[in-house]
This record gives structure tokens, C-alpha cells and sequence, in this order.
């Protein structure tokens, strides 16, 4: 399966990520652990895949095709992993602590995108955000700003 998940990057991506070897499974390692968040509280709702092709799209360069492929491929790495392991490791060697930083970022954006803080995805991020050794003062900054944001956009 990521022999194929592979494959499909570097051909999809070869002309926007100038050939990068590891960025397509970093990638795929980044998209599914959003969908980790996402599917935290057994729900997955039109809002949240809206924010994710968003954070997706905002995050990669790629075509609307690639891109529905990606968040395809995640939700199926999702499915079929054990646990998250093979996704954390791989971000948390290749992304400088920033990157790690925006991703928690990204996290509490799809968490809060139907409007709704459930403590299943709060939980999620603060575990995937442990991993990534992102610090808990960075959690809850994300967190804030998030929040902050959909304040000023007309949400909670």
C-alpha cells in the first residue's frame, strides 16, 4: 500500500516538489494524522472534510484530483494503520519544530470546524501533539488562535 501511495506522489508532484524523495509519504504522514483528529469522535462531518481539503489545498500545491486522491489514500492509511506511529515519527523527523507547530495548528482547525469542541478530539490532539514534542504551552497557543479566528469569522 505505500508503494502505491508513493508512486502516486511522485508522479503527481514531481513538477510542483522539484523531485523531493520523502515529501510525498511526509505528506501522506501529515494528511492522515488530520484524519486521525477528524475521525477522533466517531464522526466525520461535511465541515470537517471541507477544512481538511482546505488545510490540504492551503498546505500543498497540488490539483484538485491529487488532492482528492491524498485525502482518499489518508483516510484509507488511517483505516488500515494499527496505530499512529509510522505518521508521527515521519513528521516529527522531517518538520522543524514550527512546521510541527502549524500542523497542531491545523489540527484544531478541522477539530473545531463543525462548530463543536468535543473533548475525543481535544484528547487526540493533545496526544498526537505530545508525540510531535510540541509543547503544551504551543497546544493550547494553537488552540487559542484557532478559536481567536473562528471568533472573528462569525463562529464561537
Amino acid at each position: 500500500m505505500l508503494a502505491s501511495i508513493q508512486r502516486f506522489f511522485q508522479e503527481m508532484l514531481a513538477e510542483d516538489a522539484g523531485g523531493g524523495r520523502e515529501a510525498p509519504s511526509l505528506e501522506l504522514a501529515a494528511a492522515a494524522l488530520l484524519c486521525e483528529v477528524m475521525r477522533a469522535d466517531y464522526e466525520v462531518r461535511p465541515e470537517e472534510l471541507a477544512t481538511l481539503r482546505g488545510l490540504l489545498r492551503d498546505h500543498l500545491a497540488v490539483s484538485a484530483d491529487a488532492l482528492d486522491e491524498l485525502m482518499t489514500l489518508a483516510q484509507e492509511e488511517v483505516d488500515s494503520a494499527v496505530d499512529h506511529y509510522q505518521f508521527v515519527s515521519l513528521v516529527k523527523q522531517h518538520y522543524a519544530y514550527d512546521r510541527r507547530c502549524e500542523l497542531v495548528r491545523m489540527m484544531w482547525s478541522l477539530a473545531l470546524a463543525d462548530g463543536e469542541q468535543h473533548p475525543l478530539e481535544e484528547h487526540r490532539i493533545r496526544q498526537l501533539a505530545d508525540l510531535l514534542h510540541v509543547s503544551h504551552g504551543d497546544f493550547i497557543r494553537a488552540k487559542l488562535q484557532v478559536q481567536e479566528a473562528n471568533g472573528a469569522a462569525g463562529g464561537e
